[in-house]
């Protein structure tokens, strides 16, 4: 695909970021899975039709969470799908099957992400489906991850510098939805899933006290929630969690079934009182957010 392609499909930035007039809060919330601009080339080249790339999208989640800025924290929402880029992975994982010339040496083939079919450029979508038709030139990765994924990462960063710079103190949440059933690629294939799953690396990417009162605030909400499993947190919790220097990360997941039609991608009758206990729930983490270790 030549760039200028890329640049006819993405006339607006690949992100946008809601700013509280003040922000008031140690916390940034991010959604990097719901965009839902797709390039006409990108479609063209597809072996999917449309729908059926949209179901890798976290889709709506940036609306669920939108009550951010109003209550003093930054929204990042990317507009990129993570089908054409996926900003919850490294930079430069890649599956060289995927791609009609050799890979350079930098390149990460041989993460479980990758061999699964998910790393940065996705080959599969969710339900394992294959997403091309051909193979790519790795010229056309470079161009998706030189212009979407590092601007996206550069903003986000900037946000939590920022938060952190004036705060002594931060808290990034990194804002998903999950399939209601576990997809062939997924650690719990066939499995209902439970409400909410909140993934802190297994503890190592947020002080204990984050993950306790969210899930308790949860629960209070009559909510289902697992933690860790079946998802931990992805590269972006990892990457920006360090509670040992006042920056805790989680990674919040959210049952698609509670707000919408899974397979025509559409809001259900549920969205609007899930919207409401999420602005509950973001008004809880704001609050938490003032007692957590710093530096």
């Amino acid at each position: 695909m030549p760039q200028s392609a890329v640049h006819a499909a993405f006339e607006s930035p690949p992100f946008s970021v809601d700013l509280p007039g003040d922000q008031t809060a140690a916390v940034v919330f991010a959604s990097p899975h719901s965009g839902s601009r797709y390039p006409d080339q990108f479609v063209r080249a597809s072996r999917l039709d449309p729908l059926t790339l949209r179901r890798s999208e976290d889709a709506f989640i940036d609306q669920l969470f939108a009550a951010a800025p109003a209550l003093g924290a930054p929204l990042l929402r990317a507009h990129f799908p993570r089908a054409y880029v996926d900003p919850n992975r490294e930079a430069w994982e890649l599956d060289p099957a995927m791609f009609e010339d050799a890979l350079p040496d930098y390149v990460n083939t041989a993460s479980l992400r990758v061999r699964v079919g998910l790393g940065t450029i996705a080959r599969v979508v969710a339900n394992g489906a294959e997403i091309y038709r051909g193979r790519l030139p790795f010229a056309e990765a470079r161009s998706r991850i030189e212009r979407f994924y590092m601007p996206y990462h550069e903003r986000l960063a900037a946000l939590i510098d920022a938060t952190h710079a004036r705060f002594g103190r931060s808290l990034l949440i990194d804002c998903h939805s999950m399939p209601s059933i576990g997809g062939p690629t997924d650690r719990d294939p066939g499995r209902r899933r439970v409400d909410f799953v909140l993934g802190d690396c297994h503890g190592s990417s947020a002080a204990p006290m984050v993950i306790d009162t969210v899930a308790s605030a949860l629960q209070r909400e009559g909510f289902s929630v697992s933690r860790n499993d079946p998802y931990a947190g992805g590269y972006t919790t990892r990457h920006y969690g360090a509670p040992g220097r006042g920056r805790h990360a989680f990674q919040i997941e959210i049952n698609r079934a509670l707000y919408m039609d899974e397979l025509r991608i559409e809001k259900s009758s549920g969205f609007a009182s899930l919207a409401a206990a999420l602005a509950r729930l973001q008004a809880s983490i704001i609050s938490l957010a003032e007692n957590l270790p710093d530096r």
